[in-house]
């Protein structure tokens, strides 16, 4: 069952929607506002802003969500489309106005070439691990046309282990979620989140031009890598 999904549809139809557990491999269950999701410009924190500012051509915003970050896209001209994996969050996107919208998985998607790949919120933790963001960096240049780029964010969890010790196997970067809401609980599903210095150390091997364009002072960055021309 899509619980993701039904939060969102509940946020958007019958708002306020009930609280949505995001439940993780490392600590206690944490609480996710909903409502984060349906934010407009004005309530975007300066790193999402950043990314925005950086994009190009024809863009992709990837895991989406309920488009708000290319419904401001759309409304400064681009030629955007929004995927998501989320079948109730690609229907609440064209709902919403969006012109482009999708339901995909990036890794195994082999449609359109664009400009710009955009992953919001941790969206390129969609790759699992780091075994994964290797091999999707490399597999992602056919998305791409001469001098695209991907730009997301990421952090930097080694904060997490300040009082517990380092994974023993794995990254440390390598964790796990499950969503739950109204009693009921999605799959486990992989997530990664990268540090600065081993995100450039993997993109320079792959063939991208890695820049950190942006710190927000807590752990996250903002970053694009660019194909080589």
């Amino acid at each position: 069952m899509d619980v993701f999904g039904e939060a969102l549809k509940d946020q958007f139809r019958k708002p306020p929607a009930e609280t949505l557990w995001v439940h993780n491999s490392y600590d206690e269950p944490e609480e996710m506002p909903v409502d984060i999701y349906f934010r407009d410009e004005a309530e975007m924190p300066e790193l999402e802003l950043k990314a925005l500012e950086l994009c190009k051509g024809k863009v992709l915003d990837v895991g989406a969500g309920v488009g708000s970050h290319a419904l401001v896209l759309q409304n400064r001209g681009f030629d955007v489309t929004g995927m998501d994996i989320s079948a109730p969050a690609v229907e609440i996107m064209k709902e919403r106005g969006l012109n482009q919208a999708i339901e995909g998985n990036i890794l195994v998607y082999k449609g359109q070439k664009y400009d710009t790949l955009l992953f919001m919120m941790n969206g390129i933790g969609l790759t699992g691990s780091i075994s994964g963001l290797k091999s999707f960096l490399k597999q992602v240049k056919n998305l791409l046309n001469p001098g695209g780029q991907l730009i997301f964010d990421s952090s930097d969890l080694s904060y997490l282990y300040q009082e517990i010790p380092f994974p023993s196997h794995g990254y440390f970067g390598e964790v796990s979620f499950r969503y739950e809401y109204k009693g009921l609980k999605g799959n486990w599903f992989k997530w990664v989140y990268v540090d600065q210095s081993t995100l450039i150390e993997i993109a320079k091997a792959s063939g991208w031009e890695p820049e950190i364009i942006f710190e927000d002072g807590q752990d996250q960055y903002l970053a694009r890598l660019s194909l080589k021309v």
